[in-house]
């Protein structure tokens, strides 16, 4: 793998600098996407068991990725600040205290799950042969947590300091190993045997295993912005600490979301077949600005960490203001693509006439609001690269535990309580597109709140200091 140039954004034009970070980003976020759907796809191809039992492992896997972003938004603050100060050699320790965190949480979380796996599977509704299929799957995962660990920990290190090409060809190596031995371990091929579900399992284990070998000699090789040194894999508690404050609140910030993800879908749960079908479709249509904002995001973080490392705060917010407009203009483009052609874009995943007329809905009210779900991300991106993760979670808590949550109450369900004294409260009982509404209502709402906790400015601070001293290098 040649070398790349890691993107310096303390200095020249904001736009080209930031489009060079973001659109590797934006492409390993979509092989991720792509390595998901090719587990799926061939598990498909087992029975319908084997799909039930991973569909009922995606809540779960959300949660240990969540804990392992966590460990990342913290990577990846510490890392684009030290890399701005010219603390280039504590970046490098970060990177090692990183590499010793993320190993320890996933053997817990390995070793706890191995632990009470049959009474989790059955907690969460497997029974029959979908637990069977369920506990052949997550058994070889809970083994492969320190490899994914790992495998975002070395990305996180790559993204702080401006190298995303190299991040992006390791979840090319990743996905694309997985994509090409799932059939033969699935489904079997020559001596090795079917496997079915355990099958994607294995897959996975090799496929993040080969990433991290390959992140292992990236990082111990230098060159890449950052270097990975056998001395810096001594605890250092300080920055163990520092790790632990600024990851904890982005891995709670992912639990919330996850936790919501689920609500939301019970409440969808209680109308049609029709309306449960269309959410599913409109969710991955939406997923796609997801994945572009997110890596929007990502650029963000590094560009605000290196900026701020460089006692330069007006860029680090013009970083923000141009991400975000950008970002706003690609999904309101895209937006009003689907909602001038709403049925041909849900028909292009089913053709029933009932999911279709529902998904026009969905659509239409929800796409317009596109660009400030976008908008949050990226803001969002900018609080984590900061180091001030807690806003982050704030935001996140805000948009779906405030306004998305206790709205879609108020606007999807009949129902009346009377105080005391005699006045009484009634929902509005919208039916399912009070559902769809409470998405709008809550991408917009929290916009507006992110926009104006980012122009307090309080974030400026950064969490690093540029007269650090850091220690002599040593191999």
């Amino acid at each position: 793998m040649s070398k790349s140039s890691p993107v310096d954004m303390t200095t020249g034009r904001i736009t080209p600098r930031l489009l060079s970070l973001a659109w590797p980003l934006v492409l390993g976020n979509l092989l991720q996407t792509f390595y998901n759907l090719a587990d799926m796809f061939w598990v498909g191809r087992v029975s319908d068991e084997a799909v039930a039992a991973v569909s009922l492992m995606f809540p779960l896997s959300w949660m240990f990725v969540s804990t392992a972003m966590g460990i990342t938004a913290a990577t990846i603050a510490l890392v684009s600040q030290h890399i701005g100060a010219g603390n280039r050699r504590t970046a490098d320790r970060v990177v090692g205290q990183s590499a010793l965190l993320t190993t320890a949480v996933a053997v817990v979380l390995a070793t706890l799950g191995l632990a009470v796996r049959r009474p989790l599977l059955s907690a969460i509704g497997a029974e029959g042969p979908v637990f069977v299929e369920a506990l052949a799957y997550i058994e070889i995962i809970f083994l492969t947590l320190p490899l994914i660990f790992l495998f975002f920990a070395f990305r996180a290190a790559l993204q702080g300091a401006g190298d995303t090409k190299t991040a992006m060809w390791l979840m090319l190596l990743s996905a694309g190993l997985n994509v090409v031995i799932d059939p033969i371990f699935i489904l079997g091929w020559g001596p090795v045997p079917a496997l079915g579900t355990q099958g994607a399992a294995v897959a996975t284990f090799i496929a993040r295993g080969a990433a991290v070998v390959a992140g292992i000699w990236i990082l111990f090789t230098g060159g890449y912005g950052v270097r990975l040194r056998l001395a810096d894999l001594r605890p250092d508690w300080d920055l163990q600490r520092r790790l632990v404050d600024i990851g904890t609140p982005a891995t709670v910030d992912g639990w919330a979301r996850s936790f919501s993800s689920v609500v939301m879908a019970a409440f969808v749960a209680q109308f049609s077949v029709a309306a449960i079908a269309a959410y599913g479709i409109g969710l991955r249509l939406m997923s796609v600005s997801w994945t572009v904002a997110g890596a929007v995001g990502q650029a963000t973080a590094t560009g605000v960490g290196q900026n701020l490392g460089a006692k330069t705060p007006d860029r680090a917010a013009e970083v923000v203001r141009k991400a975000t407009a950008a970002t706003m203009a690609v999904l309101f483009a895209a937006a009003g693509l689907v909602v001038a052609f709403p049925a041909a874009a849900i028909g292009v995943f089913i053709d029933d006439p009932a999911v279709v007329a529902e998904g026009v809905v969905f659509l239409r009210i929800i796409a317009p609001f596109w660009a400030f779900f976008g908008g949050v991300m990226v803001i969002q991106g900018g609080f984590r690269g900061a180091g001030v993760t807690k806003v982050a979670m704030m935001l996140s808590f805000l948009s779906r535990w405030i306004f998305r949550v206790p709205v879609a109450l108020v606007l999807a369900f009949g129902w009346a309580y009377t105080l005391p004294g005699g006045f009484t409260i009634a929902a509005l009982d919208w039916g399912v597109r009070g559902l769809w509404w409470a998405y709008a209502v809550g991408a917009f709402a929290s916009f507006v709140v992110a926009v104006g906790w980012f122009r307090l400015g309080t974030w400026k601070g950064g969490v690093v200091d540029r007269d650090e001293s850091p220690p002599a290098p040593t191999d």
